[in-house]
């Protein structure tokens, strides 16, 4: 199955591991999240805002002779610094990139000597941030398992410190592989007090197959933990999942991106973070037979109704700004076909025309 059930805590995953005991592993769970677009998209509250931050830091260095429980306490101390960048922003989702407890300057047996005395410390660290600020966080880490084996993850804590999703990067690289990092299967999507999201790393982004499993489950947002920045695929994944993307990437632009794929936040070359608050509550339509209905959506909603037109692509994104009717329920009343039903049909109609040979 693609996406499987999430009904168990993230046990002491790296204790358990050495101490060679059986540790549940937490996954995620949606309806009809792979069942060929049956899901829905989950945002409950029309019009609602959502702050999100995305912190780019570049790895943190040390001595190659530092001992290990002192890299744990100053990873600590690095990532309590580099919070308290976007903490006053009172984000409701943070963002931290691919393998972000990792040091650099240091061999890698003495890495994973150092992921032995880890445990669960830096886990432990950020959900007590997540809890006191009462936001959800994206920490992604090397994760041994219970059977000895090490996988390249995503875990998402909820606004009181709980481990609610844990994604594995389906596409490690060969070197990853070859050094001992095994590759996830499922696709994971969390259900979020303010929507869904879906997570990918790094590499993941090149692949189309696990690119359209998440197009096919519908998520809000997309968090993309990485080392590797990818250039136009973000924006591609963005349009094509029809979903907000958030790229946390060490070291390179740190960029959130709306469904049409164009920057509503991005880090600069003076501060490694962004913080952005985004409409979830939107849907894209095709310019195609809907030019007059948009003209009247406008109309009767005023500031109500945003719509978004990047130019050149032929598509809008519509975004309630009402708490009183969603996009959905607009769209809906003045027959606004939506993008894929629209890009559905003219599939269709073609197949219906064409001449097989």
């Amino acid at each position: 199955m693609g996406v499987v059930a999430l009904n168990r805590t993230w046990g002491r995953l790296l204790g358990a591991f050495l101490l060679g005991v059986a540790a549940a592993v937490p996954t995620c769970s949606v309806a009809a999240a792979e069942a060929g677009g049956g899901a829905q998209r989950g945002f409950i509250n029309p019009g609602q805002q959502v702050t999100i931050a995305t912190l780019g830091s570049r790895p943190m260095s040390v001595p190659g002779d530092t001992p290990p429980q002192v890299i744990v306490n100053r990873m600590i101390a690095h990532w309590k610094g580099r919070l308290a960048q976007v903490l006053s922003d009172k984000p409701d989702l943070i963002a931290l990139p691919e393998a972000c407890d990792r040091p650099s300057g240091v061999s890698q047996e003495k890495v994973l000597e150092y992921y032995r005395v880890r445990g669960d410390q830096i886990l432990d660290f950020f959900a007590g941030v997540a809890k006191e600020n009462n936001c959800y966080i994206v920490y992604s880490a090397k994760r041994g398992l219970a059977d000895g084996t090490w996988r390249n993850s995503s875990v998402l804590l909820d606004r009181k410190g709980a481990v609610v999703a844990t994604y594995d990067k389906n596409y490690p690289t060969i070197g990853e592989i070859d050094s001992g990092i095994m590759p996830g299967a499922d696709i994971c999507i969390a259900e979020c007090d303010f929507g869904r999201v879906g997570f990918a790393i790094c590499f993941d982004l090149n692949f189309d197959e696990l690119r359209l499993r998440y197009a096919r489950a519908k998520p809000d947002i997309v968090v993309f933990s990485s080392v590797y920045h990818g250039g136009l695929m973000q924006a591609y994944w963005a349009y094509s999942c029809r979903s907000h993307f958030v790229g946390a990437v060490a070291s390179l632009p740190s960029e959130i991106y709306n469904p049409l794929g164009k920057v509503v936040g991005s880090s600069t070359n003076y501060f490694d973070y962004t913080v952005a608050t985004v409409n979830l509550d939107c849907r894209l339509a095709h310019l195609d037979y809907n030019w007059g209905r948009l003209r009247s959506l406008k109309e009767k909603y005023g500031r109500g109704v945003t719509i978004s037109d990047p130019g050149h692509l032929g598509s809008v994104l519509i975004s309630s700004n009402t708490s009183g009717v969603s996009a959905e329920e607009m769209v809906r009343e003045f027959e606004i076909e939506l993008l894929d039903d629209y890009f559905e049909r003219a599939t269709d109609h073609r197949n219906k025309h064409v001449k097989r040979k």
